[in-house]
């Protein structure tokens, strides 16, 4: 196993103890989970596709008009899971906060190469906008979230047009926009894709990017790194977080956590009175719009 690998799965293993040191309740107390939702269908699909791109959904219990996360796991775009113990109890933890959370598997490499895990990420993302009603959600309130290569690809779904535009929307079906610990520049596993010398280290900057597509309409961002994180992590966000404001983006912001690395930034997330969670909850109060005023009838 290459050095790189070990540190991914390091961290996954990390995250597990992590989670396993305050994890007591069930997922299930005050979480209603609807798994395996396709939310890729019909004709065509080969199939890995359609073993794959399938999301669970954890919804707080007895609520509407809820906020939703469309979630995406890390793992180097080359393996993770939407079922992995870090995963499913920050979807919990979420989820009895009153936002929901659609947790998506996507196919990986090398079974498929770019562009095709990010177009699942926006059929996923298409798939929860389209269809949260029918489960309590506000279609409106639609975030897209990850960890690692899961925030690369919430980022590239809000950040490249053409992703969404395929499923016929707009990025504005998107409320915001929470990569954590996310590469901002083109993925490492993409310039192992296309021959890159020492892809884990050289940075490249183009299309698969999500800084490539900094613009001054792109929903609104919030970057988080934990302090010790990765090397460069860090000055990746900073650094998208600027071309975004170079651009004349007003809604967009970075934050760092002390004491956090590259798994306890995530496996963190759903521990008490958690910071990052804080911070996140309250990006999404801030960018949720408000439920439409409903007009009484006219009296007779």
């Amino acid at each position: 196993m290459t050095d790189w690998r070990r540190i991914v799965f390091g961290c996954l293993l990390a995250g597990v103890a992590a989670v396993s040191a305050w994890a007591q309740a069930p997922a299930e107390e005050g979480v209603t989970i609807r798994a395996d939702l396709a939310y890729k269908t019909g004709r065509g699909l080969s199939v890995y596709e359609r073993t794959r791109c399938k999301l669970d959904l954890y919804l707080p219990t007895g609520q509407t008009d809820f906020p939703t996360i469309v979630w995406f796991h890390g793992g180097a775009l080359m393996g993770g899971s939407k079922a992995d113990a870090v995963t499913a109890a920050v979807a919990t933890a979420f989820a009895r906060r009153g936002v929901a959370v659609a947790v998506a598997n996507y196919r990986l490499f090398d079974r498929v190469k770019y562009p095709a895990y990010v177009d699942d990420a926006a059929a996923a993302t298409a798939w929860t906008v389209r269809h949260i009603a029918a489960h309590g959600g506000a279609p409106k309130k639609v975030f897209v979230s990850g960890h690692s290569a899961g925030a690369y690809l919430a980022a590239m779904v809000g950040m490249d047009p053409r992703r969404l535009r395929a499923h016929g929307l707009h990025t504005s079906a998107v409320a915001g926009v929470i990569p954590i610990s996310g590469q901002m520049l083109t993925h490492f596993t993409v310039r192992r894709e296309r021959g890159v010398p020492n892809p884990e280290t050289t940075p490249t900057l183009d299309e698969a990017g999500p800084a490539y597509h900094a613009r001054k309409d792109a929903p609104p961002i919030l970057c988080l790194c934990g302090g010790e994180d990765w090397p460069a992590r860090a000055e990746e966000n900073r650094y998208f977080i600027a071309i975004l404001k170079a651009n004349g983006h007003a809604a967009c912001a970075y934050q760092e956590f002390p004491g956090r690395d590259h798994g306890t930034i995530l496996s963190l997330l759903a521990a008490p009175d958690d910071p990052a969670m804080a911070a996140i909850l309250a990006f999404i109060a801030q960018y949720s719009p408000p439920p439409a005023a409903v007009t009484p009838p006219p009296r007779a």
